[in-house]
This record gives C-alpha cells, structure tokens and sequence, in this order.
C-alpha cells in the first residue's frame, strides 16, 4: 500500500492510491511540472509521530474520563444525596454510551468521511463533559454521563478506521500496537490524575479538566487532522444500506470469528478491572497501595506485551500464531486462575494469584491489537462500520459479564476467576472453529477435487 503523501498540517491525507480514472488513455501533451522534493525521514517521522498522538489520544480520551472519575465516586454519592446504586448507573450509562454510540458514529464515518462526524462527536462530548461538571442531580448527571459516551464513542471507533484508512498489513498491526500502549498507560495514570485533582477541588473539577482536555483535543483534530476517506470510497446510500453492510459483514464467518475472539478476550480483561479491587483488597488485604502497584504492573506487562507483538513478531510471525499463542496463555493464566481461588493447592497467597493476573494480562498485548488486525484486513470497505461491529461487541460483553464477577460478594474470587475462564473459552472456540476452521473451508473449497 503506498505511503499518504503529508498534509499541510503533518496528519496524511488521503492515501495516493492510482485508480483507473487516474491513467490517461491517450497521449497527449502536458505542462512540465516543477519537481517536488520527497519527504525526508525526519518530516516523515514527524508525521507519523503526530498521527500516533492524535489517534492515542481520541482512543485514550473516553477510558481517561472513567478513570479519573473513579476516585471521586464517594464524593458524588455525598454531594447528590443519592444512593451508591445510583451513582454507580454513571459508569454504566457512560458505558452504554461508548458501546451504542459506535454502532452509530462508525457507519456515519463510512457515509459522510471520517473528519466531520468525529468534529462533531468531539464537540458534543466537551458540551455533556460541562455540564456534567455542574449537574444538580443524579438523574441529570447520569443522563449527560451518557451522552458523554455517546459522543466519546467517536474517538474510538473513527480511530480505527483512520488507522484502516492509512495502513495495511503489518504496518497497521504495528500501528495498533502503538496504540495499546498509549490505551494501555491511561488506564494506569488516570486514578492518579483524578485523585490529585480531587485534592485541591471537587468531584466537578474532575469534569472540568476532561473539558479541557475534550477541547483541546477537538483544537487540534481541527487543525490538523485531514480526511482519509475519499469521496468515491464512501456509501451514498442511506443509513440504512450501511446497517446492510454490518450483516454483509458477519456473514464473514472469519471475521466473525476474529470479532468474538477479540471481544470475549476484551471481557475477560475487563472482569479483571471491574472486581480486581476488591478481590485483591478484600480477599487478599493487601493495601490501596498494593493494588495501585499491582495493577500498574499488570498494565506495563500488557504494554510490553504490545510493544513485543509490534516491534519483533509483526512482519516475522504469522498473524494468527501470534493470536492463538496469545489465546493460550491467556486460557493457562485463567485456569491457574480457577485452580488457585478454589483452593485446589490450598490457600493460595497474592504472589501465586498476582503472577496469574500478570501473564492474563500481558497475554491480552498480544490478543487484542492481532485480532483487531486480523478483521479490519478481511474488510476492504465500510471499514467505519466493521470498526463500529469490533467496538461494539467488546464494551458490550464486556458490561454483560463483568458485572457476573461479583454474584458471590466481595468475599471471595472465585467468580472472577470463573469469568474469566468462561469469556477464554469462548474466544479460543470462536477462534479455531471461525478463524482458523474458516480459512481452512475456502483453502479446501478452492482446491481441485
């Protein structure tokens, strides 16, 4: 796939692919054109260096805000007067807006271009960011918090499908590597920020600074952000003709596969960062101190992992060893998982039950930026809504099993355990009879009898 030529502002432009209206069909006499210098290595590093930014930051943007929220939830609870089910409901509804507002930005993206619904979807999140800053009540503040999501869901899945837009094969594996340890580090200094902020203002200053944040985010994809989708690329049907395409699309029982693989993978890891806090602090009485560096361990194992699968597997190692390797050690990390909480060894300490957490986490560096790879390269168009059917599925089962985690109380981590092993499972199934069954059908189908 050949380069895109740098715009103006550093971000590429449209890839400069020949098409067949591009050729003359007879000669004919032309201007001479005064030659053009090529990109040298340092506007070119400069130049992807800037697209990585910006695209971190648009996926970074929407966990950021859960995170730095978190601290402050008791604040919330006292301030409002509402009880802490209710208050709860402004993770979930952010949540559900993340999950719902992809299925509707992604194929938008695939009708009217990346640039302006992701404008718009920016705009809209600094204005719901505001005023959940000065909400007066739960109810308000859930229904902001929601369409909060709804418009952070634009970064996210517009992201991806710039990165389809610009990159191929394993250029684009390396780029969502990239991506996995920016998404991978936000998670881990988003509690921090949060809780530095609350120490010099309230729970609303919170959602002022991710106002801040939102805005100046929006400044820059204003300013240096160019289409990456050009105008004969795009569905000039209407919406419901692209919905068309999200069927088309799961009809692919391969890329089918790579999407549950992927989002049942997503699930087991968010299991792990919905009830970890309470497994390994009331289960285990380790100290908030602890968690804070257990859980920043795991995320750096999860960034290494990524980094690994970017810089020395990609271009080296078949896509899918790499997945099905990642798949595996993910289901021993879920299995020693099982085994240790059970107390099939006897009691099982934090070292042994950290140890498993960290290789399940760091597997995931490998899992998910593959399988995200391995769809998005089955689809050759309406990338917005299979980046949409990627997101989507992820948050959803995602917000669909996590919650199961916790069915026994906070007194043990069984559940979690048995979570997690379950959404691995499924995974690996969709995995080998999807993926791997798939592509074997059609080798076999298109070989003489």
């Amino acid at each position: 796939m050949p380069e895109a030529p740098p715009s103006t502002h550093g971000i590429p432009a449209v890839p400069a692919v020949p098409s067949a209206a591009a050729v003359p069909t007879t000669r004919t006499r032309t201007t001479p054109t005064p030659p053009t210098t090529p990109p040298t290595p340092d506007t070119q590093h400069r130049t992807g260096l800037l697209v990585t930014l910006v695209l971190g930051g648009l996926t970074a943007l929407p966990p950021l805000s859960m995170d730095m929220y978190l601290p402050a939830l008791p604040q919330v609870t006292d301030a409002l007067h509402s009880p802490p089910a209710t208050v709860q409901l402004t993770l979930t509804a952010c949540l559900a807006g993340l999950a719902l507002g992809q299925l509707v930005v992604g194929p938008l993206s695939d009708k009217w271009g990346r640039r302006r619904p992701l404008l718009a979807g920016m705009v809209v999140y600094v204005l719901a960011t505001a005023v959940c800053a000065f909400a007066p009540s739960a109810g308000l503040l859930i229904g902001f918090r929601l369409l909060q999501g709804l418009a952070g869901a634009a970064g996210i899945v517009i992201s991806r499908a710039v990165v389809r837009d610009l990159y191929d094969g394993v250029a684009m594996a390396r780029f969502y590597s990239t991506l996995m340890l920016i998404s991978g580090v936000a998670p881990i200094v988003a509690p921090v920020i949060g809780s530095q902020i609350l120490r010099v203002t309230s729970w609303r200053g919170v959602f002022v600074v991710c106002t801040v944040i939102g805005a100046l985010l929006t400044l820059v994809v204003w300013r240096g952000m160019q289409e990456t989708l050009p105008p004969e690329a795009r569905h000039s049907g209407e919406l419901r003709s692209t919905f068309g395409s999200m069927r088309k699309l799961l009809a692919d029982r391969v890329f089918t596969g790579y999407v549950a693989a992927g989002g049942f993978a997503f699930a087991a890891l968010f299991t792990y960062v919905s009830a970890s806090s309470f497994v390994v602090q009331d289960v285990y009485g380790a100290s908030a101190q602890t968690f804070s560096l257990l859980f920043g361990l795991n995320s750096v194992g999860l960034v290494a992992a990524g980094q690994l699968n970017g810089k020395v597997l990609v271009g080296r190692v078949d896509m899918d060893r790499v997945l099905g390797a990642g798949l595996a050690l993910v289901t021993a990390a879920s299995v020693a998982l099982v085994l240790l909480t059970t107390g099939v060894f006897g009691r099982a300490g934090l070292p042994a039950v950290g140890t498993a957490l960290f290789v399940l986490m760091a597997a995931m560096g490998l899992v998910l930026p593959t399988a995200n790879t391995q769809a998005l390269l089955r689809t050759k168009h309406s990338i917005g809504a299979a980046s949409a059917l990627l997101g989507t599925s992820s948050f959803l089962i995602g917000a669909v099993f996590s919650p199961l985690a916790g069915v026994a109380g906070d007194g043990t981590a069984v559940p979690m355990a048995i979570v997690q092993l379950t959404c691995t499972l499924v995974a690996v199934a969709a995995f080998a009879g999807l993926c791997v069954g798939g592509r074997r059908t059609v080798e076999a189908s298109r070989s003489p009898a």
